[in-house]
């Protein structure tokens, strides 16, 4: 069916004037999630849905009319990442067929937030199956429980990950935002790879109580929409300080009440902004993209400095995988013996069930992710805290903070990925080592945002604002200045594959 792509601010003006109501588009969404996402072009975005969303919905309605709305999310269809536990009917699998079953006792801190802001949690998004972080050859927006997510502008291109589902079901119109989690740029190249907007916030501003993690020094959970607003309203609502994360108890005055009022369309004027050259690729197609958005910031009043060297981290690095390894092992144990109904309760059961099942579980890549992280100490040990101060100091210290510093720059730009979307492949795996710039703000645990800057052959393209620590407002202004000058980004057209000349043969459902 056809649904409007409604921002939340429409929305509330739907709400309003009675055109609907949060039960009527709860319905409509859910249908457009049988339509589009399981049958159809077959996105595979949407791993469950709420079976309580519609019983939610009616209830945030009777509300709406005896005392009002909450707020801007008041009766806002949202959906969540697989990794992130809804304390419901909802499974949290984190993509795998190990984990169903695994009935969270609680809502995650983020989610929490959103239930009382008057959002209706909608249902659990496909994911890259533990966050990538199973093998060393994987197939971004895979998992057993859910099968290939799809990328709604060519369908046999990657979604990129490994919030994979979040990214293609607001790109696809199946819901108005969503919630991913990232360590390395598993919500900006997802983000990038399908049209919308994402965020990783600074770690630390918004908590990962109940989350399936890999590493605490990187890991966060962050909004996703079609539009830089809806984002900052989403954060909005999950930013804030809780006791059971001890990382958010340093924001300290850096979380304002309201990220919206960031958003400022000449934000761009008289910002000096820094060119990060060795992010880009040899890609003519993606270079074109980011160089003609390099343009229209200077137009909008920006001060380039270019290039500037933000840092030579490379995508994954082998500093940054040992310390993903020594962190996964931490935190899948700590997960899982914190969750009665978790069919396994630690990661050498994992390792057990996988194998035990590896018809079904491990059909294209295996697991020597997995057996590598088993091997490793404690997060505690010497060698890890060593890796992790390295880390900083590259990302941090000699990395972004320096870059900033010597070069008196406001925020760093930078294509988000250094290729629009590569073609699906389980069997031989992602094409990751491909530029792109989410390697330094990961490991420094900085803020990153990327957002829609125009499209090569149909696929998006997404321009990068990164910076320091808790500068996610003054980015949030970036990108919404951007966005509104440019207006770059357009609808999925569900293409189902691009000929050898660039062609696009066209898939014949509406959606």
């Amino acid at each position: 069916m056809t649904l409007p792509e409604y921002s939340i601010a429409e929305l509330q003006s739907c709400f309003e004037r009675s055109e609907w109501t949060a039960t009527s588009l709860c319905e409509a969404f859910l249908e457009r999630i049988e339509t589009v996402d399981c049958a159809g072009p077959e996105l595979r975005s949407v791993i469950e849905v709420n079976p309580d969303a519609l019983e939610i919905a009616a209830a945030l309605d009777r509300e709406r009319q005896e005392k009002g709305p909450r707020g801007p999310l008041h009766g806002v269809p949202i959906c969540v990442k697989d990794s992130i536990d809804t304390g419901d009917r909802m499974m949290t699998t984190s993509g795998s067929l190990a984990m169903v079953g695994n009935i969270a006792p609680q809502d995650a801190f983020v989610v929490q937030e959103l239930r009382e802001a008057g959002a209706v949690v909608l249902g659990k998004t496909n994911m890259s199956e533990w966050g990538y972080m199973r093998t060393t050859r994987g197939c971004s927006g895979w998992s057993s429980r859910g099968g290939q997510t799809r990328n709604p502008y060519v369908l046999d291109r990657s979604p990129l990950g490994s919030s994979s589902g979040s990214a293609v079901a607001v790109a696809a119109n199946l819901c108005i935002g969503a919630l991913g989690a990232e360590v390395d740029g598993s919500i900006v190249r997802p983000a990038s790879a399908n049209g919308v907007v994402g965020l990783k916030p600074t770690v630390g501003l918004v908590s990962r109580a109940g989350v399936i993690g890999v590493a605490p020094s990187q890991d966060t959970v962050g909004p996703m929409g079609r539009s830089v607003a809806d984002v900052a309203a989403m954060l909005t609502a999950i930013a804030g300080v809780d006791l059971q994360d001890p990382a958010t108890a340093g924001q300290g005055n850096h979380a304002p009440t309201d990220f919206c009022r960031f958003l400022d369309a000449g934000a761009l004027n008289g910002a000096r902004l820094g060119v990060a050259r060795e992010c880009f690729s040899n890609h003519e197609g993606t270079v074109g993209v980011i160089e003609q958005a390099i343009g229209q910031l200077k137009n909008l009043g920006a001060q380039i400095v270019d290039p500037v060297q933000a840092s030579s981290l490379p995508f994954f690095g082998e500093l940054e995988l040992e310390l993903l390894q020594y962190g996964l092992k931490y935190s899948l144990n700590r997960y899982l013996a914190e969750h009665p109904h978790a069919p396994v309760k630690n990661l050498d059961e994992l390792i057990r069930f996988n194998n035990k099942h590896a018809a079904e579980v491990m059909p294209f890549f295996r697991q020597e992710f997995f057996e590598l992280a088993q091997q490793k100490g404690e997060l505690t040990s010497n060698e890890c805290e060593h890796i992790q101060s390295e880390c900083w100091r590259l990302a941090r210290t000699d990395g972004i903070d320096r870059t900033l510093r010597e070069h008196k720059l406001d925020a760093i730009v930078a294509p988000t990925e250094g290729s629009p979307a590569f073609a699906i492949d389980p069997v031989v795996g992602d094409n990751l080592f491909n530029a792109g710039c989410s390697t330094p703000p990961a490991m420094a645990g900085y803020p990153h945002i990327s957002v829609p800057a125009g499209y090569v052959h149909g696929l998006p393209v997404g321009l990068s604002f990164f910076g320091s620590a808790y500068d996610d407002g003054k980015l949030l202004g970036y990108a919404y200045a951007f966005e509104q000058a440019t207006q770059a980004r357009r609808s999925p057209t569900y293409v189902t594959t691009l000929g050898a000349d660039g062609s696009a043969n066209l898939d014949e459902l509406e959606t």
